[in-house]
């Protein structure tokens, strides 16, 4: 009874409708950059082709240097301009971050080798369907449609002690023993973020009013996803996306873009672009964080958009809870005034939703708290 009612949810999420006799379609960066003409799959509606001059949005920078000296003015300071921005659209940048520039330098410069090798060497770390690791030559083998015109690989980061060198192990299991440098600068640049998403969950914690090492507590034992984006020079970039609009479903967002402008959010109903900044860190509330705050901090609908002449690249790392660990408001944010909005969960059940049910949208967290309490309902029956 149950199964039957859950597969009664209405789900946006689109069948993969390959003929049998009809080869799979093969996102090649090398040729498909060159064509005058792109494949009908990569062709946005034109109610969601990027728009032209898009304006910049004026995006908080918050000076992350007196913070994590210890100065309880500067730490209150940073608060107060991450809490307006998490009200307003959750984007914020960071500088004087602590993180060498030395191995951003560096994961940038092995992002750029491992998105130039020959397209059979990069399938070695193929992500099959169903799984949440590694490479993807766009979506092809999840969606037939509304292609994102990019270049994704992906990892798994864990900071439980069963898994110390989980990313070296992952670069050496998947790609081979030359691929261990990859691993090494990528354990060091994971490890990084983590350290520096725990400070700034402090700061989250403090605009919200709560204890200010409650939001770190959650994510002391993180389990987290680490991206590299490639977003290859495309001939008709006014009709497709790099990535589609989409709100964030893990819990934060750390994001070091290159020099090349492409990310833009979507503010006071239009589109705003987030220029470029070397020595910054983009961050951004997800899903997952903004049912911790009881929808107080908002997760923004974002995208990336490509261009004709300039590959854009881009080093993403995605905060997450560990598995068995509920998501669940602090009582501080909630009160008669303030009911529950969404139900508790663990990121699990998200990354399954997200993953076989539903596509990631702007409205990812209501269809998944609807999912929730509809398989509760069919499940009490």
């Amino acid at each position: 009874m149950a199964a039957d009612c859950i597969k009664t949810i209405p789900s946006p999420m689109p069948h993969h409708d390959q003929k049998d006799d009809q080869k799979p379609l093969i996102f090649d960066a090398s040729v498909l950059s060159y064509q005058s003409n792109i494949p009908d799959q990569f062709i946005w509606p034109e109610n969601e082709k990027p728009c032209v001059n898009v304006p910049d949005l004026p995006v908080p920078l918050v000076d992350l240097g007196g913070f994590l000296s210890g100065d309880p003015v500067a730490a209150m300071e940073a608060s107060r301009i991450v809490g307006e921005a998490c009200q307003k659209h959750g984007f914020f940048l960071v500088i004087s971050h602590g993180v060498d520039a030395e191995l951003i330098a560096d994961a940038h410069r092995y992002m750029d080798k491992f998105f130039e090798l020959p397209l059979g060497e990069k399938q070695k770390a193929q992500r099959k369907l169903g799984q949440h690791w590694g490479y993807s030559s766009s979506f092809t083998g999840r969606f037939s449609s509304k292609l994102p015109w990019k270049e994704t690989l992906s990892f798994r980061y864990s900071v439980e002690k069963n898994s110390v060198g989980i990313v070296q192990d992952y670069f050496i299991n998947t790609m081979g023993d030359k691929f261990k440098q990859y691993g090494r600068v990528y354990q060091d640049y994971c490890d990084a973020m983590s350290k520096l998403s725990l400070g700034i969950m402090e700061l989250l914690a403090m605009s919200l009013g709560v204890g200010r090492t409650h939001f770190r507590e959650v994510f002391e034992e993180n389990d987290s996803i680490m991206r590299l984006n490639y977003y290859p020079p495309c001939q008709k970039p006014e009709w497709t996306l790099g990535t589609g609009p989409h709100c964030d479903p893990t819990s934060l967002t750390i994001l070091h873009q290159d020099q090349v402008g492409g990310l833009q959010v979507f503010v006071d109903n239009e589109w705003r672009s987030i220029a470029p900044n070397f020595q910054a860190f983009v961050v951004n509330i997800g899903d997952t964080f903004m049912a911790l705050s009881n929808g107080r901090h908002k997760s923004c609908l974002h995208r990336a958009v490509v261009n004709s002449q300039i590959p854009r690249k881009s080093l993403a790392f995605f905060l997450c809870p560990k598995e068995d660990k509920v998501v669940t408001p602090p009582t501080e944010l909630v009160d008669t005034l303030n009911p529950r909005i969404y139900p508790d969960f663990t990121w699990p059940m998200l990354l399954e939703f997200t993953q076989k049910h539903y596509r990631a949208d702007m409205n990812t967290l209501q269809a998944f708290t609807n999912w929730v309490q509809q398989r509760k309902l069919c499940a009490d029956i």
